[in-house]
This record gives structure tokens, sequence and C-alpha cells, in this order.
């Protein structure tokens, strides 16, 4: 598998990130076990976690593989952010929120460090100098490596990478956004100031819970049964079918099949390639619920889309700028 520098740091990551949402939920612990053998005999480094994941349960998963296994091999990624119980101070993104939390973390992955910690989220209730102050102690004390942000909107990631520069903290290195052919719309401020600051970015949601993986395609009347899709609809997540039940879907689709026919290669490898050859992106992650579906996702590296393929990707995928997007980005000739 081809490596990649995360951002601007001299981190090499594979180019595919193992995500582990679904451990210890959608897929079993032992299920879970095969998925991570499959991805070391792929040739990943690179795995994807978050506390709240499974209350826990997905960083615990994979602390149980990880042990006997070479720890300077892996590149493992966790967040803080959201609740992990109710207390009022067992969330966000405070200076003891975020100490109680990787101390929790590191625990439950059974590891002396982490190599990637995430603020999971914003949160506009915490100080964002308190927020960075604390990260950056974190790294100083060896318990963290490096740093990145997701879900934040241009002006956010902009402001913490000002605030970290002018205090000579650590900063962001990297940005977990939703970015894919059906949401592109990270690309109006924050893949700029990824680009501008050498921030790697590293989409979750790269399939939109299924929508670009082959299972969907024109005519249909609702989500197959016992997909992502359908139960996002229960529980209100936003790959919801009325979410996207549309006609501009339904062509990015009907583009993203027809480029599978031509390349040979299965929908969910030419979504996954498509973002690979998008600027600014160091490493999709790609979570799965069954050993199939990550063995399927693992065939989207070692080959190219062509220029015409990814104009035709580009071109039905793209949304019109709302203001002032297409004045400000306008450039003079």
């Amino acid at each position: 598998m081809e490596f990649r520098f995360l951002g601007k740091t001299g981190l090499k990551v594979s180019v595919l990130c193992l995500g582990a949402m679904t451990f210890g939920r959608e897929t079993s612990e032992a299920e879970s076990y095969q998925m991570l053998d499959l991805f070391a005999e792929a040739g990943g480094n690179f795995i994807d976690t978050a506390n709240v994941y499974s209350r826990g349960i997905s960083e615990e998963i994979v602390g149980k593989w990880l042990k006997g296994k070479k720890r300077s091999d892996w590149i493992i990624a966790t967040k803080v952010r959201w609740p992990m119980g109710d207390g009022p101070n067992e969330v966000g993104l405070s200076r003891k929120h975020i100490l109680d939390a990787v101390d929790a973390s590191l625990r439950r992955l059974g590891t002396d460090y982490i190599d990637l910690y995430q603020t999971h989220g914003w949160d506009s209730a915490a100080p964002l100098e308190e927020t960075l102050s604390t990260l950056n102690t974190l790294v100083q004390a060896g318990k963290v490596r490096y740093l990145g942000a997701s879900n934040v909107s241009g002006w956010q990631l902009q402001k913490a990478v000002d605030l970290s520069r002018a205090h000579g903290w650590e900063p962001y290195v990297c940005l977990q956004p939703l970015y894919n052919l059906l949401d592109r719309e990270l690309e109006w401020e924050l893949v700029p100031v990824c680009l501008n600051e050498g921030i790697g970015i590293i989409p979750w949601s790269p399939l939109r819970g299924g929508w670009l993986s082959g299972k969907y395609q024109r005519g249909m009347q609702a989500p197959p049964p016992n997909t992502r899709v359908e139960d996002a609809g229960k529980y209100n997540w936003g790959e919801a079918w009325e979410k996207y039940n549309n006609e501009r879907t339904w062509k990015v689709i009907d583009a993203l099949m027809e480029v599978s026919r031509r390349t040979g290669k299965e929908p969910a490898q030419v979504a996954l390639r498509w973002l690979l050859q998008k600027p600014g992106v160091t490493a999709p992650i790609i979570g799965a619920r069954t050993l199939r579906h990550l063995e399927i996702n693992l065939g989207a590296t070692d080959w190219t889309l062509g220029a015409e393929e990814m104009a035709l990707l580009d071109g039905v995928s793209e949304k019109e700028l709302p203001y002032p997007y297409g004045i400000a980005n306008s450039r003079r000739e």
C-alpha cells in the first residue's frame, strides 16, 4: 500500500485509514479482529477510533488487538469532545475533560501514547486558548504525538491555526471532515485552509454510509433492508434516505456506475480513488460492517483514475457556489 506524509509533518500513514466506528456495534469483536488483520496484511498502518464509539468498546477492541504487535508500526488516532457520561464535565473541550478523556483512552487502548489526538467537534463553551494550550501540554508530556481537528468550519480551523502559531503551541496537522462525491461543501473554505496551512485531510464517510458503494441505483424506492442508510432513518443520522433521494444523487451515482464499467473497478473503489486524487487528501477513512466490505474498499489503491473519468465525476458532483464563495473565489486574469 502507498504511504503519504500527514500534512506537512514527517509522519507517514497508509493512504487508507481503517475506521473503527463499527467495532463493538455493528461488527462483533471477533470480526473486528479479522478486519484489523486483513488491513495489516494489505499494508495499512493507520487506524482511527474515538472514545465515544460504542462507549469506549471500539478503543478497547483496538487496544486488545495491538497487544503483541510492534507498537511503533502503528499510527493510532482517537478523539475527544462528545459526552462519555452524564456528569457536567464529561463532555466538551475544557482542560478537565480533555485531561480525563486522554487518560481513559490510553487505558482502553492499552498504550503509552496516542499518535493522533483529534478534537471531535467545536466547543463554543470552552475558550479555544484553554483547549489548544491543554492539547499542547499533552504533546509535551508525551501522551500524544500529533493533533487534529474534526467537524469544524473554515473560520474555526483558521483561528485555531493562528492561535497555535501565535503562542508557539503544537498545531493541528490534519482535519477529519465529511467529504465524498455527494458532500463537497468543505471545498469552499476548509480545503483552501488545509492547502494553505499544510494540514492533511482524512475524510470520514467517503462512501456516505453506502450510497456510493454500488448498492444504490436509480429507480429504487427505499434503501435495502439491514443497511446503514435504513438505520440512518431510525436514528436521524446524516445519510438518511430522505436527505439523498434526489436527482443530484442519482446523477452522481449514474456517473459512478459508468466509471465503474469503464475501469472494471467496483463503484466503492472508484469513489475512494476519486477522493485519493483530490487536492490535500491524505487518507480516506474506510469503515466497514463486514469483512467483504473491507476487502472491496482496500481495492482503491495502486491504480489511478484517468483525467476523463475524474472530469466526469467532478462535473456531475460539483455544487453551485452560494454567495459569497463565487465572488470570493474568483481570480483576476
